[in-house]
């Protein structure tokens, strides 16, 4: 009889602290998230120094949740997958000095995983019938990247931006706009109660080499809400975040369908924490259904950081004897 493969995950690349279980690379049997949404949020976004202080008081009561929720204890635990990069670096290495010390107490295999691959394979938790291959678009406060899934441990980057991700626009417009920390889901919020009614940048198109760039948007965006302002004129913050939604997500969402075309892929995945907006989820979906795409969404939890979609992507490679990593493991704040 087949044994149960259980694999711890850890997740400390920004702002969450997150441990989680996950069963046969595919049930998720605990999923603990820390947040320091309201630590960071004073300061208008994250300070790295305090993310990383903070994952050292959370991360062990967090990885003794995990395991708890799960009905396991250690000695259950087949291998320990935990993010190295990309991400903060002082937060990083938090989760990975943790991950490094249970793997080695337990005698079991430690893999590294990559945080961008890691978002995608939440898609394998939240569709358990879903296999590769299929494109996927990350979006999230650091990356903007069209990854293609060849199989569970082949990933292929296809497009990435050229300067500023779309979540990493959102928090830098909701900044502008004097919305609090986290900036997506506020732009978000106040966009449902506005109107698209204002063009920020109407040569923003799809580009040759399918690459994004989100840094003219942003600039076309501040300068707007500053000259309302030195003009002593009502700044207008529902309508001006239907429209940069409208904008940014349109553009992301064109750029997409159209590698998806021509590539002749027709199994499109989302993952990231902006995955969890609502106008690019209805947009999306919207496109895909015009075509005959099937189209995969995770649920919001399984959008933002967690250690879920690190357990996940971890057991697959477990499976495989790939990505395993020995005490020599270092974090890594950017992942080429």
């Amino acid at each position: 009889m087949k044994k149960d493969i259980y694999i711890l995950g850890i997740e400390s690349s920004c702002d969450e602290t997150s441990a989680a279980v996950v069963k046969n690379s595919r049930e998720c049997l605990s999923n603990v998230i820390a947040s320091q949404i309201e630590i960071h949020r004073r300061f208008g976004g994250v300070v790295p120094e305090i993310a990383g202080r903070n994952h050292l008081l959370a991360v062990m009561p967090v990885v003794d949740e995990a395991l708890a929720k799960a009905g396991i204890g250690m000695k259950d635990l087949d291998a320990v997958a935990v993010t190295y990069g990309a991400g903060l670096i002082g937060c990083l290495l938090v989760g990975v000095s943790a991950a490094k010390a249970i793997a080695y107490a337990l005698g079991i295999p430690l893999i590294a995983v990559n945080h961008i691959q890691g978002h995608i394979a939440a898609n394998f938790i939240a569709f358990p019938d879903l296999q590769p291959p299929l494109l996927s678009l990350v979006a999230s406060g650091g990356h903007t990247s069209i990854i293609a899934v060849e199989d569970y441990n082949t990933y292929k980057s296809i497009s990435a931006t050229l300067d500023d991700a779309i979540g990493e626009s959102f928090d830098k417009v909701a900044r502008i706009l004097g919305l609090p920390y986290p900036g997506g889901p506020e732009i978000d919020r106040h966009g449902r109660n506005g109107k698209a009614n204002i063009r920020f940048c109407p040569n923003l198109h799809v580009r040759g080499d399918l690459s994004y760039t989100f840094s003219g948007l942003k600039t076309a965006v501040v300068n707007y809400v500053h000259n309302l302002r030195q003009r002593g004129e009502e700044i207008p913050v529902d309508d001006i975040c239907a429209s940069f939604t409208a904008e940014a997500v349109g553009y992301t969402v064109d750029t997409f369908i159209r590698c998806a075309e021509e590539r002749g892929v027709t199994r499109l995945a989302l993952a990231g924490g902006v995955a969890a907006n609502s106008y690019l989820r209805s947009l999306l979906a919207s496109e895909c259904e015009k075509r005959g795409f099937s189209l995969f969404v995770p649920p919001p939890v399984l959008c933002t950081d967690n250690a879920a979609m690190i357990a996940a992507r971890g057991s697959f490679a477990f499976a495989e004897g790939k990505d395993i990593a020995d005490l020599s493991l270092n974090a890594k704040s950017v992942i080429v």
